[in-house]
């Protein structure tokens, strides 16, 4: 059969199921599709996630990736670990920002951001200054050393992520950035807030979407 023939039939199929649903939308629905032909062979006997915690695990092992070489690129800038980065990076972006802020935002409990933090500013990476209209508040800049540190340190960061996505197109990443972003969006607006909180609770919370 034509493509082209066959696309406008798929096409029409997909919108008499999903009137309301998008281009983009029908363009996912047929590449999930083709995935799902893909059969995965499971040995007998074997536990085997169902389709959430596959694709949490491929994240958290891909996060693991990346953790591993990033430590190892950081060797000789003057960095020990991707959170150190993360914290320079957010100082850099957000202008002076108090403390509470770089900790939260790189998702770190107050204690170990707070330890963290110290490190950085024993190495001199960093200065801690009192707010001028609020004397009880904190807030750090980079000094000429953290600023010379975290442009280094960026260079290897970028030789890393090209390592880790070079199986991908652009097109694929766009993809990938579109569909995790909301799962980004959720759990930034409520991960602080849940800590202190028991699982149960946390699942009560959220499983109105499930």
């Amino acid at each position: 059969m034509n493509k082209t023939v066959e696309l406008v039939r798929l096409w029409g199929e997909y919108e008499q199921r999903h009137p309301d649903a998008s281009i983009e939308d029908f363009c996912r629905s047929q590449l999930a599709t083709a995935i799902k032909k893909k059969k995965t062979v499971v040995f007998k006997g074997q536990l085997q996630p169902d389709l959430n915690g596959a694709l949490v695990k491929l994240i958290s092992r891909i996060g693991k990736f990346h953790m591993v070489y990033t430590n190892k690129a950081l060797e000789g800038t003057g960095l020990d670990q991707i959170e150190e980065f993360g914290m320079l990076v957010t100082i850099f972006n957000q202008k002076n920002p108090i403390k509470s802020e770089v900790i939260f935002s790189n998702i770190l409990d107050l204690s170990s951001g707070t330890n963290i933090l110290g490190r950085l500013k024993e190495r001199g990476l960093i200065n801690e200054y009192t707010d001028k209209e609020d004397k009880r508040v904190k807030r750090l800049k980079l000094t000429a050393s953290g600023d010379e540190t975290l442009k280094k340190a960026k260079q290897q960061i970028l030789k890393v992520v090209a390592m880790l996505t070079q199986d991908l197109t652009e097109d694929d990443k766009q993809l990938c950035l579109q569909l995790l972003r909301p799962v980004d969006a959720r759990f930034s607006a409520v991960i602080q807030k849940q800590k202190n909180k028991s699982f149960k609770e946390i699942f009560e919370e959220n499983k109105s979407a499930l």
